[in-house]
């Protein structure tokens, strides 16, 4: 019989772990996450607390796995950590599983996730910039691929409204670098009518539309490297310039 829970013992001396849930009836790995003492159980079981990250697709996973009759499997990559190192081991595995259900990209992965090579150089190599206006960087890692950099970088973000009307900039991000910079002209409710790569309405979510900034302001963003995030900073974005 499977076991579903850790002996008192073993509680202590394997300290944090990263692991990964897989589904039985494919092999596939759909979540990857860390923790300590009896989580990955419970996670597998689909007991977690209700303010558990990304319960929706997760949990609709492991309760199609239930009903078909099977458990979920699971796998200890690494133990013995402190819950930093957990951390970094987490965001290495989530960029090598497409497709997970996991609601965030890992601890780092804006900053110092995966990349060819010459990325490393290029984000290393340039200049670091200095913000002369009220701005807004947002990463765009996450969409850039899917659609045009002032589509991603435009909609649509869990931020004050009445902050990011003050704004003078946008920035989008991509791989550490500046790729786009836009002046905000007015800022909308993420709906569909208001941003037409949106299938519904994201309550408390915002965007914007405006114009690609030009000449000089262009010139001194555009291609710079933006400071990393503070540790522990979930979101895509950053204030710059703004009074405090």
């Amino acid at each position: 019989m499977a076991a579903t829970a850790f002996p008192p013992e073993v509680h202590d001396a394997i300290k944090f772990y990263v692991y990964r849930l897989i589904d039985p009836r494919s092999g596939e790995t759909f979540y990857v996450g860390k923790g300590k003492g009896d989580r990955v159980f419970s996670h597998a079981r689909g007991v977690l607390p209700s303010s558990d990250d990304n319960l929706s697709g997760k949990l609709k996973r492991i309760r199609e796995i239930q009903n078909a009759g099977f458990d979920v499997q699971h796998v200890i990559h690494r133990h013995g950590m402190t819950e930093a190192v957990a951390l970094e081991v987490e965001a290495a595995l989530l960029d090598c599983f497409p497709g997970l259900t996991n609601a965030t990209a890992g601890h780092g992965s804006n900053d110092r996730g995966i990349r060819h090579a010459e990325e490393i150089v290029r984000a290393y190599s340039a200049e670091e910039v200095v913000f002369k206006h009220r701005t807004i960087s947002i990463v765009i890692n996450n969409s850039a691929a899917d659609r045009s950099i002032y589509d991603a970088v435009r909609g649509t973000w869990r931020m004050s409204l009445p902050k990011a009307k003050r704004a003078e900039l946008v920035v989008a991000v991509l791989k550490g670098l500046i790729v786009g910079v836009f002046e905000p002209e007015r800022w909308l409710r993420a709906t569909p009518e208001n941003f037409p790569f949106l299938d519904e309405e994201i309550p408390e979510r915002i965007g914007f539309e405006g114009r690609e900034a030009t000449g000089a302001t262009k010139v001194h963003y555009l291609h710079k490297r933006v400071p990393p995030k503070k540790r522990g900073a979930a979101n895509p974005f950053m204030y710059h310039g703004f009074p405090k």
